[in-house]
């Protein structure tokens, strides 16, 4: 196991998050899987604790009922190489959640996911602050961020 593992807290959706988030990311897959016993009224079956993995990423989930959510003070930063994975992860994690700007969005359990272009760093970490400020002012104007129109920025700052 890996040294810090985030510990995700649902309510009582661990199963269909975990099944979603695995049917989204290629590299994926279903580590453990710990059931209440068929002896627990009411919730014989049910999946109490999981841990998968998510492009190498271990994560660790939790049905413990209705005490905790989510917020945006938490959220996966997802490094994307292309345009088109950009926009795949960005539809099938938002589905049922909502779009908010700069590459950030909320899944429907309440997972908060910034899917970032890499070159995005590269542009913003220019030496030429002109071309790095241009590009900064172009992705505050995006919900989903667009490589081509980024790159425009800094082309023509």
């Amino acid at each position: 196991m890996q040294k810090i593992t985030p510990f995700l807290w649902y309510d009582n959706q661990l199963e269909e998050a975990m099944n979603s988030y695995i049917s989204i990311f290629k590299n994926s897959k279903i580590l453990n899987v710990n059931r209440l016993p068929g002896e627990s009224p009411g919730s014989a079956g049910n999946v109490i604790t999981a841990t998968f993995e998510l492009e190498g990423q271990t994560f660790y989930g939790l049905n413990g009922g209705p005490s905790f959510k989510f917020t945006e003070a938490i959220s996966f930063f997802v490094d994307c190489k292309t345009q088109e994975e950009v926009d795949d992860l960005w539809e099938r994690l938002s589905e049922g959640g909502s779009k908010s700007q700069c590459g950030w969005l909320k899944d429907k359990f309440g997972i908060s996911w910034q899917i970032v272009p890499s070159i995005l760093g590269e542009l913003m970490g220019s030496k030429d602050p002109v071309k790095a400020q241009s590009v900064m002012q172009a992705m505050m104007k995006m919900t989903k961020l667009d490589i081509a129109l980024l790159q425009e920025a800094y082309d023509n700052a």
